[in-house]
């Protein structure tokens, strides 16, 4: 039996190492959660933040192998020799990838899903699910298929199966991923809610400045498979390497005083205003299904040599569907998408994907390879490059997502992030005339996904770079040129400083404004550009 007077989670001296590696994975993990707190797990990618869920939640050892020694206590019972089923009743978890969550066909059943796994009548069962949907801002959404749901909208139904438990105890990993800004602050404020109700919820993020803004009141900070820190949101502000994790831009602007950071200039291609657009949507609509609403409405859109293009918009927007139409994977209703002056229904696949890398918002829809060196060998093999030229292209493709090591190595069993970084890695080995990544910073650290955006930029060979993101930052550091979408259309096209420009406008299509955005709209008058916090220290007085 548990012990109703003991805290709901408690890891003592825990370790644990896969049975596929030499080293631990994390080791001498100390940590308690109480009733009603909110613990902001933070760290580089691969440090072991996903191992520690695992162990906490059953998936270590049931569906991982390897050696643990330590404790993980439930209310002051052991998850030794408890099985899934008894876990899940006070443990509830939300994985980095929600495609890998969702299983029902529609959002209702998914939702419904673990009440009805646990024999809840439907009568009882259904006023759950609705208030759960209600909970989130997506009750619209209870009749659609989960197939159709956007990569955002499918990680609030998948946070909603995990609260339609009503566990004790919840464990979010990376639940902001796929987020639009408005719907990151919203979950979070949902999150904030419920631990005043009593839940105990750790959240594991990269995004820690938007978590910082609930107050959680424990922070822990690891490193290699390490605690380096474990205490309050100040302590965290001036102890962890502000260049591992995205701190507010002020703090990092203020520790970076006195330091030389380069301004980062890109190295694509001079614009050429008059040339022949590589990529052009000629009043493109779309719909899924006959029966369905349409999708995108009159998109018009030309891509250029020398442009760094960053896509903007909320969950649903019809960002992913419209950059699809580009490499033919989806065709247009009406309209056209023209690929390098060629009608997208005349050409395939394999033709567009010489002229555009695609890297998809989540990797498991792209890998399959045993290892990851044949992974990134695949493309550039299939396009005819030469052996040399394909052993040339990975090395360098690794070598930018910082990876080398993992070579070897299956790419489904490293974690989220790294995984993501294998996709990148697999369509940049391709050198394509045109980078297209949808979402490339989501489960990444500050360092990792500073540092390939760095790379990728100042590397020759790529005419454009197109990125999907929710990460204004992302857009105002490495975009010459923002489009945003709303509601399946173009509602702004222009330089970052003239389209970020508004704040009211930003919240109208829930593009919330962040300090970095805030401190570069400060410091404009001296600047003249936007920077990288780093970068803008220099400015401060």
């Amino acid at each position: 039996m548990s012990d109703p007077a003991a805290l709901p989670l408690v890891v003592k001296d825990l370790s644990f190492r896969y049975h596929t590696r030499t080293t631990p994975a994390i080791r001498n993990i100390n940590l308690s959660l109480e009733s009603g707190q909110i613990m902001l797990l933070a760290g580089s990618s691969g440090c072991g933040k996903t191992t520690l869920m695992r162990c906490i939640n059953g998936l270590i050892p049931h569906a991982y192998q390897g050696t643990m020694t330590g404790e993980v206590l439930i209310h002051g019972k052991s998850v030794k020799g408890m099985g899934l089923s008894e876990i899940s009743k006070n443990v509830g978890t939300l994985l980095q990838d929600p495609e890998r969550q969702i299983l029902g066909t529609y959002v209702l059943n998914e939702v419904c899903f673990g009440l009805e796994s646990m024999g809840m009548p439907r009568k009882e069962m259904l006023p759950i699910a609705h208030r759960t949907l209600e909970r989130l801002h997506i009750l619209h959404l209870k009749d659609k298929e989960t197939f159709f749901t956007s990569g955002g909208e499918k990680q609030k139904v998948a946070l909603a199966g995990v609260l339609a438990m009503e566990p004790n105890i919840l464990l979010l990993d990376e639940p902001l991923a796929s987020l639009d800004p408005a719907s990151a602050h919203e979950a979070l404020l949902a999150f904030r809610e419920l631990a005043d109700e009593g839940l105990s919820i750790m959240i594991v993020e990269h995004r820690v400045e938007d978590v910082l803004a609930i107050k959680p009141e424990k922070v822990v900070y690891m490193d290699d498979g390490e605690i380096t820190y474990s205490g309050d949101t100040a302590g965290l502000l001036e102890a962890v390497d502000y260049s591992r994790i995205k701190l507010p831009a002020d703090v990092i602007a203020r520790r970076a005083k006195g330091k030389v950071h380069p301004v980062f200039l890109p190295t694509v291609p001079q614009l050429e205003p008059e040339s022949q657009a590589l990529v052009s949507f000629q009043d493109v609509r779309f719909q899924y299904k006959d029966d369905t609403p349409e999708v995108l409405h009159g998109i018009n859109l030309e891509v250029r040599a020398g442009e760094v293009i960053a896509i903007l918009g909320h969950n649903g927007s019809g960002k992913t569907t419209m950059v699809k139409h580009a490499l033919g994977l989806l065709k247009p209703t009406s309209g056209k998408v023209l690929l390098e002056g060629v009608d997208s229904k005349k050409s395939t696949i394999a033709t567009a994907a010489k002229t555009i890398g695609y890297v998809f918002q989540s990797p498991t829809q792209m890998l399959f390879a045993p290892t990851v060196r044949e992974e990134l060998a695949y493309g550039p093999q299939n396009l005819g490059f030469a052996k040399e030229q394909v052993e040339e292209n990975v090395d360098w493709a690794i070598e930018t997502v910082h990876l080398e090591e993992e070579l070897p190595t299956p790419p489904l069993a490293l974690s989220f992030g790294q995984q993501k970084r294998v996709s990148i890695a697999s369509v940049l080995s391709m050198r394509s005339r045109v980078l297209m990544m949808d979402e490339p910073t989501a489960g990444q650290d500050y360092w990792n996904y500073q540092s390939f955006m760095d790379t990728i930029l100042q590397t020759p060979g790529f005419d454009a770079i197109i990125f999907i993101t929710h990460d204004l930052d992302l857009a105002l550091i490495y975009a010459n040129r923002v489009v945003v979408l709303y509601g399946g259309e173009i509602v702004a096209d222009g330089h970052p400083q003239d389209v970020l420009l508004d704040d009211e406008k930003l919240k109208k299509w829930r593009l919330l404004p962040t300090s970095l955005l805030k401190l570069n709209q400060e410091l404009w008058p001296k600047t003249g550009q936007y920077l990288r916090a780093e970068a803008l220290s220099q400015f401060l007085t």
